[in-house]
């Protein structure tokens, strides 16, 4: 490792001794230190030699770093805002009216002198002012000297291990002291910053992350939730060495987690503590102590020192910081420049204790409580019992009551009440608001302000009574759809781990909101759909997609075919339906997305399946042991009895192992990213082996059905007309033949041509509903009428057919009900100790 203690201290020289080392590396091309310093000293030379206030309005580019870096190596005292926030800038610049602003423009750096010299006394150790928050205007800075910079900046170097080699992606604000720290403590190395301002959710991010060989990148605890969204956790990346996490305290399971994460797969995690008034960090957890300490902070960075100092009144004292790195003192007025060192340590105003192993744990904020009705409430507790209820929160308040902001999809009357429960107030001190997503600054904290904002004006009541859902409903409806309280408007059927049982039902609800849907509606983002415009009036005729009226059309003819009112068969059929969903909602993101989901769809076929056959089992005497466990096709009896009766069950729950064990394969995975419909018809072709018994699968009988499902996938991924006119060719050479019963072919023929060239089929409006329900609740119907139809039989067979229907869709919503009412029970009984340990 190779440290330059000097480096914000000496000449740009210094700076170029590194030459031909790469120091910027962006989507563009690299810069080595030579090409940097030369920059540099340009602009240098532009703010002349006299010293003078300079402000620079930053963005994560080069034109930014080449500003912060001359300003610093000149001496001039520097007032970092963000380029994106006009309204910081204008607010700012009037409090302190620096003599030069410094800003990118049209790939170039814009200087503009406001006066020939200066008009302020700074103090000569004055090097850099911040934001405490790193995003607003206000006029309180935290004033940074130079030895601070360099003190910090080697103290991170040296407990991170950083040398010429490292490679830092710039994943946080140029304007937040975390991120200018990762700058610092890179370039004071002689290391390379991969420079860039794209969110680790976008796919160019990691892109540019594996070309340019960046071996670390800094995350907030919110970046953690996108990173789990995107599948970091199985993404591959050989360059990367660490992962560093501060900004706010994650959560100690999370920690864990992602500790773990990173043994496996070849990274380290280093959880640490900071604030800007010590220039960043003040504490580091080494990565081999995360997974079993992930509540602490760890210990204090290398320089640095921690005393707990007694609090009245409080079990736990108040920690306070001492070290090189700790500021001159606040700014609040230009006259406070010429401040010089107020401050010697840090009172953090967290409070902490320290643990026997000599690491540290922060357990609250000495300044995070208010007083209401005479008891004392500690905020950050406020927080913590709606965290152990299962809702993301945040809590400010007054001495007159509590405001705390839920996130997601909740229900805010229970969550109040259990609160001021808890807590013994009354419950018109709990101002409890829902929002979409918590308000949160650039660094990704919570925006405490904002939160309080959000308080219910006096007198305001929630509107209340039915309303029919329009486009703003359209969150909501997905959440209560997947029973996802996570919804975003970035996020998308699929990115919500849709399947082919919850697609019918959301679709149907949207239909109703929106009117008819493009075909593509599922990979569209809740935002899209939400700006779609209402439909005016009532129609008669709705439209919905060929894949749920057939789904719909084809349970009542099995049922009917099975009461003998009249024989369609249309079993088959869905076959090629089910490959249609399953390229449609399982294929899409990264592996790990997939396969997660995959699996989870396999579950919610397999679980209700296997209850319900056990109850049958235990009902009557027409099924095995075997067939509980969906294996009569594999050890059950070769002639058909009613062990068969939940063969269409068996055989789906094979094909979807089997495809789901197939992209497993990591090369096979990427294959059928990179060609989707090639890889589909090749599919195809080794599936038609078993359809004309070139190769006996070992599969039951009937007839093998893999061959189906292919075809119905190859449709979904034919997206040009000539791929659909293929798969066309395809069907019609392959489907007669099959059964020897032309009917039951061209049905197969049909609905295939049905799902290949038409959008939507029209449905009276009367009957979209039901049609949206039968589909959804297709396999529990089918299920089900195994037990129904004999008992009502005796009434008619259309009395047969009709019964069965309701007690499918009742199974069908009993077991949507149940996971969610296990989480509720789940989360109350997780409530209960949060409860008992909350003192008034």
């Amino acid at each position: 490792m190779s440290l330059d203690p000097d480096l914000f201290q000496v000449t740009i020289t210094d700076l170029a001794r590194h030459g031909e080392r790469p120091a910027v590396l962006t989507a563009g091309g690299v810069l080595s230190y030579r090409e940097l310093a030369e920059r540099v000293d340009d602009v240098v030379r532009r703010l002349g030699p006299e010293r003078r206030l300079v402000m620079l309005a930053a963005r994560n580019d080069l034109e930014s770093l080449v500003g912060y870096l001359a300003a610093l190596t000149a001496g001039h005292p520097l007032l970092v805002t963000s380029a994106d926030k006009p309204a910081a800038q204008e607010s700012l610049a009037a409090a302190y009216d620096p003599d030069v602003v410094l800003r990118p423009s049209d790939g170039g750096l814009a200087l503009e002198e406001r006066r020939p010299g200066t008009r302020h006394d700074l103090h000569p150790e004055l090097a850099l002012l911040l934001s405490t928050s790193g995003s607003t205007g206000s006029p309180k800075l935290v004033r940074l000297s130079r030895s601070n910079l360099m003190e910090n900046a080697r103290a991170i170097a040296e407990y991170l291990g950083i040398g010429p080699d490292d490679r830092a992606a710039t994943t946080l604000p140029f304007t937040y002291c975390y991120g200018l720290s990762v700058i610092n403590s890179h370039l004071i190395s002689g290391a390379g910053l991969v420079l860039t301002d794209l969110s680790v959710v976008d796919p160019c991010f990691w892109e540019l992350f594996r070309d340019r060989g960046a071996t670390s990148f800094a995350a907030v605890p919110y970046s953690f939730d996108l990173l789990d969204r995107v599948g970091f956790a199985e993404m591959d990346l050989p360059s990367l060495r660490y992962v560093t996490q501060a900004g706010g305290r994650l959560a100690p399971d999370k920690v864990r987690a992602w500790a773990e994460t990173g043994q496996r797969r070849g990274w380290d995690l280093f959880v640490m503590y900071g604030a800007t008034e010590a220039t960043a960090r003040m504490a580091y957890l080494p990565p081999d102590l995360a997974a079993g300490h992930p509540g602490t902070i760890g210990v204090p960075v290398p320089g640095g020192s921690f005393r707990i100092e007694p609090v009245e009144g409080l079990p736990d004292g108040e920690l306070v910081y001492s070290g090189p790195n700790v500021m001159l003192g606040y700014a609040e007025s230009p006259e406070d420049l010429a401040l010089g060192r107020q401050v010697h340590e840090l009172r953090t105003g967290d409070l902490a204790r320290r643990h026997e192993n000599g690491l540290y744990e922060v357990v609250g904020r000495r300044s995070r409580f208010v007083k209401i009705a005479g008891l004392r409430v500690d905020l950050g507790q406020v927080e913590r019992i709606l965290a152990d209820l299962g809702a993301t929160a945040a809590a400010t308040g007054t001495d007159d009551g509590l405001i705390v902001a839920v996130e997601g999809e909740q229900d805010a009357g229970m969550l109040a009440k259990v609160l001021a429960s808890d807590l013994g107030l009354p419950r018109a001190a709990v101002d409890l608001q829902v929002v979409e997503r918590l308000p949160r600054l650039a660094s990704g904290k919570i925006d405490y302000p904002a939160v309080r904002d959000l308080a219910a004006p006096e007198g305001t009541a929630p509107a209340v009574g039915p309303r029919r859902e329009g486009p703003a409903d359209v969150p909501s409806i997905f959440a209560e759809c997947l029973d996802r309280p996570d919804v975003t408007p970035s996020d998308t059927f699929v990115s919500l781990d849709g399947d082919s049982l919850s697609y019918v039902a959301l679709s149907v609800r949207l239909e109703a909101a929106l009117g008819q849907l493009p075909s593509d509606w599922h990979l569209r983002t809740v935002g899209e759909l939400s700006g779609r415009r209402e439909p005016r009036g009532r129609r008669l005729v709705s439209f919905l997609e060929p894949s749920i009226v057939l789904r719909a059309v084809a349970i009542i003819c099995i049922v009917a075919a099975h009461v003998e009112l009249f024989t369609f068969h249309t079993a088959h059929l869905l076959f090629v339906v089910a490959g249609f969903n399953f390229a449609r909602f399982q294929l899409s993101g990264e592996r790990p997305a997939r396969l997660r989901r995959q699996v989870r769809s396999l579950a919610r076929v397999v679980v209700p399946s296997v209850a319900f056959i056990a109850v049958a089992y235990l009902l009557t005497d027409n099924y095995s042991i075997a067939n509980i466990f969906l294996l009569n096709g594999m050890i059950g009896p070769q002639e058909v009895t009613s062990e068969w009766h939940f063969w269409f069950v068996e055989m789906l729950v094979y094909v979807l192992v089997a495809v789901t064990a197939l992209l497993a394969v990591p090369w096979l995975d990427r294959l059928e990213r990179r060609v989707p419909f090639a890889f589909a018809l090749g599919l195809l072709a080794v599936t038609l082996l078993s359809r004309y018994d070139i190769v006996d699968p070992g599969l039951p009988k009937p007839m093998p059905v893999f061959w189906l499902f292919a075809l119905g996938w190859a449709v979904a991924r034919a997206g040009t007309t000539y791929q659909r006119w293929t798969v066309t060719a395809v069907a019609a050479l392959t489907v007669p033949g099959f059964f020897d019963h032309p009917l039951r072919e061209a049905t197969i023929i049909v609905g295939l041509l049905l799902l290949t060239w038409v959008p939507a089929l029209p449905v009276p409006s009367v009957l979209r509903r039901v049609t949206g329900w039968l589909a959804a609740a297709s396999l529990f119907i089918y299920l089900a009428h195994w037990l129904v139809y004999p008992v009502l039989l005796p009434l008619g067979q259309v009395a047969a057919v009709i019964g069965c229907l309701p007690v499918g869709i009742g199974y069908w919503a009993l077991c949507r009900w149940l996971p969610t009412a296990f989480t509720r029970w789940r989360r109350s009984r997780n409530a209960a100790p949060a409860r008992e340990s909350v003192s008034a």
